[in-house]
């Protein structure tokens, strides 16, 4: 069992309801209400959100919010706005909150308010992008930098490189801004076929300067640009770190004065409004990148203080769980219906599946009997609807959906929002509704075709709105998010803070490198299928 609330009463109250839950459909739910529309829609941080279309009752959502309450859910979040070491296996707080907390604020770890000391690495951090952006910071070779290449993975790149996409239309438009992360040298060479060394800015984004596919990138960039310009001296003029690692920095090569900090109470999937951001701040300026962190911090506070009935996080987590632990589904997906937010699926990958895909409670034992977190996908529409969407109507798996939309477009061209948006409300529409076999029959459809055509409706989604993607209003969804994979975490009692999952595959990698390209053939002592490949791989590498 995964937890006490998994054992408590209130769980054997939710799984008696699913059962007896079975068969309502969205069209007896409306019928029976019809303000149901208007009564499950909620405010939070600029966003409306209508979780009307969920299968859910009025009963399913009283035993959610008592679940919520039996996991102590309300001492958890104190814990972590407090600064508790909530990520216990790392004994770490988990204050990410406090990066985009008011100056005013105060936020503690150990007893000590770090909200002066995030704040004055933002200030550093605007200071150098202003100097930047104004053409005052100058490379080597004495000319201004025209181009950012952001060096990172994970965290360090997914955020930065989803927001500075998200933002493209507040981006100062001489700036060409790149991410490096896979160490497949196609990326590097790729992003940097086209730009001058003479004009590009390195920042290299590693919390402890020791991340391999980083590093293995980062002193590729350095060879590609001291080969260029000349000198190992252009280092210093063409790269900057984001680290916690002040001698790594300095034995790469990069003056320390050049290094912006964050803190070991940051997990990397949480770490764009810190130092990780820079490369975000430096496309859309200092201005806008503290308009982020206002839309962030307004979700935190509503998330802090918003009663759960009302709670958008809550809510959105409670929902999830409702689906995953107890109606069977599997995955969840999001469909952002802006172009911007393409990356926006891939970013959430990470911080739920990275989070909540435990299977070990926080007092180390195995979960067996319940799952935790949703296989995380989606792409932007309209484009998914002529992929996918095909599964989502038709299909046989149960797939919860976000429609995220907004009301006016930052690139106003005739009627194309219109259309876009008319999409984007007509798939809730359908998914939530469908189409009966009697309807086909009455418009004329010949009968053997009506199985094919018909929709069962019942497929369940929620939309969230807003009046424009703005910098506030991408701060507030991504904090939503945050802080729903928060709470789903509580309900598993699961550690959403750490990621010892993606240790092991590194280890074996650091052991399996060397034995590809050493001469002779060494002893390998992996399973034969490793074996095996390891061997075809030295054998064409050389043909």
């Amino acid at each position: 069992m995964a937890s006490a609330v998994a054992a408590s009463k209130v769980w054997g109250q939710l799984s008696t309801h699913a059962d007896e839950f079975s068969g309502t459909t969205l069209h007896q739910l409306f019928a029976a209400d019809p303000t149901r529309g208007e009564s499950l829609c909620l405010e939070a941080a600029g966003w409306s959100i209508d979780y009307s279309k969920n299968l859910a009752s009025g009963e399913t959502l009283a035993l959610l919010l008592a679940l919520a309450e039996a996991a102590g859910l309300r001492r958890r979040i104190d814990a972590m706005f407090a600064g508790e070491r909530i990520n216990s296996t790392e004994d770490r707080a988990a204050l990410h909150v406090a990066l985009r907390a008011p100056q005013s604020a105060d936020m503690r770890v150990d007893g000590e308010n770090v909200v002066p000391a995030v704040h004055g690495v933002l200030d550093r951090m605007s200071r150098f992008a202003r100097s930047v952006r104004a053409g005052e910071w100058r490379g080597h070779s004495g000319r201004a930098i025209r181009n950012v290449v952001n060096i990172g993975i994970g965290g360090s790149d997914l955020g930065p490189a989803m927001a500075t996409q998200a933002l493209a239309a507040y981006a100062d438009r001489n700036i060409t801004s790149r991410f490096v992360s896979n160490i497949d040298a196609t990326d590097f060479a790729e992003k940097t076929r086209d730009l001058d060394p003479a004009e590009t800015l390195f920042i290299v984004c590693s919390k402890t300067f020791t991340t391999l596919e980083t590093l293995t990138n980062a002193r590729t960039a350095r060879d590609w640009l001291t080969n260029a310009l000349g000198s190992e001296a252009a280092v210093a003029r063409h790269f900057v770190a984001v680290s916690t690692h002040a001698e790594a920095v300095a034995r790469f090569g990069i003056d320390p004065e050049n290094m912006f900090g964050f803190w070991d109470w940051v997990g990397g999937r949480y770490s764009l409004p810190s130092a990780v951001g820079l490369s975000l701040m430096l496309a859309i300026g200092p201005e806008r990148f503290r308009e982020l962190l206002a839309g962030y911090h307004a979700m935190d506070e509503h998330f802090r203080t918003a009663p759960f009935a009302r709670n958008a996080p809550v809510l959105l987590a409670l929902l999830g769980v409702w689906y995953g632990n107890f109606l069977g589904a599997g995955s969840h997906a999001v469909l952002p219906y802006d172009a911007n937010l393409a990356r926006l699926p891939a970013y959430l990958q990470q911080l739920d599946m990275e989070s909540n895909g435990k299977s070990t409670t926080l007092d180390g034992k195995p979960i067996r009997d319940i799952t935790t977190a949703p296989i995380l996908w989606g792409e932007a529409g309209s484009n998914g609807q002529h992929a996918f969407f095909q599964l989502l109507h038709q299909g046989t798996r149960l797939v919860p959906c976000d429609f995220i939309g907004f009301c006016q477009s930052l690139h106003p061209l005739g009627e194309h929002h219109d259309l876009l948006m008319a999409n984007c409300f007509a798939q809730t529409e359908a998914l939530a509704f469908g189409k009966s076999a009697d309807a086909l029959r009455a418009e004329g459809v010949q009968e053997d075709l009506v199985p094919h055509r018909s929709f069962s409706g019942n497929r369940p989604s929620t939309t969230l709105l807003a009046e424009s993607l703005t910098p506030a209003t991408l701060g507030a969804l991504l904090a939503l998010y945050e802080h729903r994979v928060f709470v789903q975490g509580v309900l598993w009692n699961v550690n959403s803070f750490d990621q010892w999952g993606v240790e092991l595959g590194k280890q074996l990698a650091s052991l399996i490198a060397p034995e590809l390209a050493a001469e002779p053939e060494p002893e390998l002592s992996h399973d034969s299928s490793t074996n095996a490949l390891i061997r075809r791989y030295r054998l064409l590498r050389r043909s």
